[in-house]
């Protein structure tokens, strides 16, 4: 029989909760590559192994790093094309992107402002570059993440988010370290706007130059971390710009330095034990059902959209 007290029960939870998050692969930007004639994305997920289990719930992203377009008459970007079975997260940081779908989502998304469109059971969308912002052109910056959905919510109504800006949760972090904005999840009792169908953290970090904080992470929660400026330790091992670093389910404590002025986008999410079959802009669970998508596609059970 144990005979440790309730205090040294204590002190041992609190040391094992201060365990550093072990690193498990630091991923350089792949080579860029164009979707549809407007964003120039690098997509890392295909160069991580078994990236299905360790970014579980996040199953793509595509991050647009900073490219300064030339004004153009004719909205580059992403004709109609259709979604089954997850989630799509734009997150813009310069640039405007317009969206619409077939369930009637649609909208700006503007410098720091975000959208959370549900797919779901189906729906068809397109995204451009806002017609202002592509008369003018200028430098533009941006991620879509693809969030996986439970079997349970796969086949249910589509929906769409329109997150702006100042909705985001704020912190800002002690000595003029830098903020940590908020879009999903809570950090430093600040929640962020966004609803999510399983437990997710979207944060973009801010660091100054020799700035610093933490972050705590249960260990069974994936967590993954794309430094978008700048070059930061993080749990002591260097991270430069556009790194991103995938960490084991061991420890809990991120800790991050910046020696020079940075920011990051930390992802953290529940893993959900499901099999996943992703094909082109469907992720489902078995092949059937993929195969099954593209049939309501053809008969037009996923809307329409001009």
């Amino acid at each position: 029989m144990s005979t440790q007290t309730s205090m040294e029960r204590a002190r041992t939870d609190s040391a094992r909760e201060a365990a550093p998050r072990l690193i498990d692969g630091i991923y350089h930007q792949p080579p860029l590559h164009w979707v549809g004639d407007g964003f120039r994305v690098a997509g890392y997920f295909h160069a991580i192994p078994d990236a299905a289990k360790k970014l579980s719930p996040f199953v793509l992203m595509d991050y647009h790093p900073e490219y300064k377009y030339p004004p153009s008459e004719r909205p580059r970007g992403v004709g109609v094309h259709p979604h089954r079975g997850f989630e799509t997260v734009t997150w813009a940081w310069q640039g405007s992107v317009a969206h619409h779908d077939s369930a009637g989502g649609g909208g700006v998304i503007g410098p720091g402002d975000a959208q959370w469109m549900t797919a779901a059971s189906g729906v068809l969308h397109k995204e451009y570059h806002e017609e202002g912002w592509s008369r003018r052109g200028g430098p533009f910056q941006m991620v879509q993440l693809w969030v996986n959905l439970p079997k349970a919510d796969k086949m249910g109504p589509p929906g769409y988010q329109a997150i702006e800006s100042k909705d985001m949760g704020v912190v800002t972090l002690p000595e003029g370290a830098g903020t940590v904005r908020i879009l999903a999840g809570e950090y430093g009792g600040v929640r962020g706007p966004a609803k999510t169908f399983t437990p997710i953290d979207v944060f973009d970090v801010a660091l100054a130059a020799n700035g610093r904080t933490s972050f705590d992470f249960p260990a069974r929660r994936n967590l993954a971390v794309l430094v978008m400026k700048g070059t930061v330790s993080l749990n002591g091992q260097r991270a430069n710009l556009h790194d991103f670093v995938v960490f084991q389910n061991v420890g809990d404590r991120l800790d991050i330095v910046a020696s020079e002025d940075a920011q990051l986008l930390v992802l953290s999410g529940e893993p959900i034990d499901e099999p996943v079959v992703q094909y082109g802009p469907f992720v489902m669970n078995t092949m059937a059902e993929i195969q099954q998508a593209m049939v309501d596609v053809r008969s037009g059970k996923f809307g329409y959209l001009d």
